[in-house]
């Protein structure tokens, strides 16, 4: 079995030989066949078992595709081969022709339910805030970010927002100038406005929007100071006009901020910030502390931990979605540069941690390509040892049997940000529907988004973007309805609320309508 040509020689571009040092001479070489066909002996045996059982007995040719898919050793049509070196070759890659194809593609439509260890874990944090306040993030701080902070520590000083503003560069504050710009103006134009009119009884009825008086919104930092996520959560509070911007974000072990961050924090109308991060920063934004205010609605992305924290403290506040780890989807057909392709995929990758990264394409072709060049790219980045542990475990590259399909896989999906690289961009855009955010055409990276456009990059994530939409201006407004009538409108509205009275067995309901009319 092992002499099958499943497993033949320099199948894959670097060589059991190579991979584990021998030489190809004489002993060291019989000595490396060996090995060779006893490690593929056994990985056939293992597969062919695991196939038999998920893809009930297969036939012989579903089962080597199987094994050749998950070798990383072949993908795409007419038996063209994919060569992807060693340090790749742990991303998932599959062809529709594939065996394994079919019960992946059906894990591909999420639900954001929390790991059981996620949800224990952040409700005894919830505990230790509730019950210790200024102690306990003083402690899991401590836990958490190895930071030593007093309980005026907590917060960021007055004096540290100076400095920070002193010391930012030209280029920073010009960066956050027109970041903000285009923030206020895309939430100027989705803000909600008051109306009024006549309903059929003649009862004047309408709505009106006001700002939250107070906000909470959560800045991630750990492996970067993001500081664009402070200017796309606050910034759209400030659009609203909400007078209270509070701001949690984790300092470093030194219990600093990064300065860039603090200035973006200011400049985006921060009222108050502390340096706790995790789910203790939104416990103690929900449920307040002897020092900290607690808010009434809460802000921003952040890791699971944080998204879960959200997710449990919902009715002792309002949030504003589920923004978890960074993910893109891109789907693509062969018109697509492939370069481009492979650079937004790593741009999302840089963000390290539960990122996921996904490749849908009709081209086999363009697939090979872009493997191609996310190797060649990755050399040449700076947190490339950060981007190879996501391409390792939350990344997968499929060839798709239709654009039918890729449309199917992505509104099941539900993407945070999808971008769309195709020769029908109207018809294939008509029938996305769940995507956070939607970039259109090869010259619009997913970074601009990230940075500059103007919508939040604040997304649903985890396949959330079913049953939630990003963060909008508009969730910064809290609705009221407002109802007036007079006499004639009582009297035209009565015999329909005696009615439901009736109905309902509310008499007092109808009672103290009717009590209006009589003289």
């Amino acid at each position: 079995m092992a002499s099958s040509a499943v497993f033949e020689k320099n199948r894959a571009n670097v060589s059991i030989e190579q991979y584990l040092g021998f030489s190809h001479s004489g002993r060291r070489k019989a000595k490396c066949e060996e090995i060779e066909n006893f490690v593929a002996f056994q990985i056939y045996r293992m597969l062919t078992h695991f196939v038999e059982v998920v893809f009930q007995k297969p036939s012989l040719r579903e089962i080597v595709q199987f094994l050749l898919s998950w070798l990383s050793l072949e993908v795409g049509e007419r038996g063209r081969k994919v060569h992807v070196s060693r340090q790749f070759k742990s991303m998932k890659i599959l062809s529709h022709r594939d065996a394994g194809y079919t019960a992946f593609v059906k894990r591909l439509r999420r639900r954001a339910i929390p790991e059981d260890s996620v949800r224990d874990l952040v409700s005894d944090i919830i505990s230790k805030v509730a019950f210790g306040g200024d102690d306990a993030l003083i402690e899991l701080t401590n836990r958490f970010d190895g930071a030593k902070l007093s309980r005026k520590e907590l917060f960021i000083s007055e004096k540290e927002f100076a400095n920070a503003e002193a010391g930012v560069r030209d280029e920073t504050r010009e960066a956050v100038r027109r970041s903000l710009k285009n923030i206020h103006a895309f939430a100027k134009k989705s803000m909600r406005k008051g109306w009024s009119g006549k309903n059929a009884e003649g009862a004047m009825v309408g709505e009106r929007f006001t700002p939250f008086d107070r906000v909470g919104v959560y800045v991630p930092g750990g492996k970067a100071p993001l500081v664009s996520t402070a200017l796309m959560t606050a910034g759209f509070a400030q659009a609203a006009g909400v007078p209270e911007i509070f701001a949690a974000t984790p300092c470093g072990a030194d219990g600093s901020v990064n300065p860039a961050l603090l200035y973006a924090l200011r400049q985006a109308g921060v009222t108050q910030a502390i340096k706790v991060g995790g789910a203790q920063a939104i416990a103690a934004m929900a449920l307040g502390t002897k020092t900290i205010a607690p808010v009434d609605r809460i802000f921003g992305p952040g890791n699971r931990f944080v998204v879960e924290a959200k997710r449990q403290l919902v009715g002792a506040v309002s949030i504003d979605l589920l923004p978890g780890p960074s993910e893109i989807l891109i789907l693509a057909d062969a018109s697509a540069k492939a370069a481009y392709i492979a650079a937004d995929l790593l741009a999302q990758a840089e963000h390290g941690g539960d990122s996921a990264v996904g490749f849908l394409t009709t081209s086999a072709s363009l697939l090979k390509k872009v493997i191609a060049e996310i190797e060649k790219q990755t050399a040449l980045l700076t947190r490339a040892k950060i981007i190879k542990e996501v391409l390792k475990t939350g990344t997968f590259l499929l060839h798709v049997k239709s654009m039918e399909e890729g449309i199917e896989l992505v509104n099941g999906y539900a993407p945070e940000h999808l971008s769309l690289v195709v020769k029908d961009e109207d018809e294939v855009l008509a029938k996305i529907r769940t995507a956070g955010a939607i970039y259109l055409g090869a010259d619009s990276p997913v970074a601009v988004g990230d940075f500059l456009a103007g919508p939040s990059h604040t997304l649903p994530t985890g396949g959330a973007g079913r049953s939630f939409s990003g963060l909008r201006a508009d969730q910064f407004q809290r609705r009221t309805s407002i109802v007036k009538m007079d006499k004639a409108a009582v009297e035209k509205s009565l015999p329909v609320i005696e009615e439901f009275a009736l109905l309902e067995g509310l008499d007092a309901h109808g009672k103290s309508t009717s009590i209006r009319l009589k003289r």
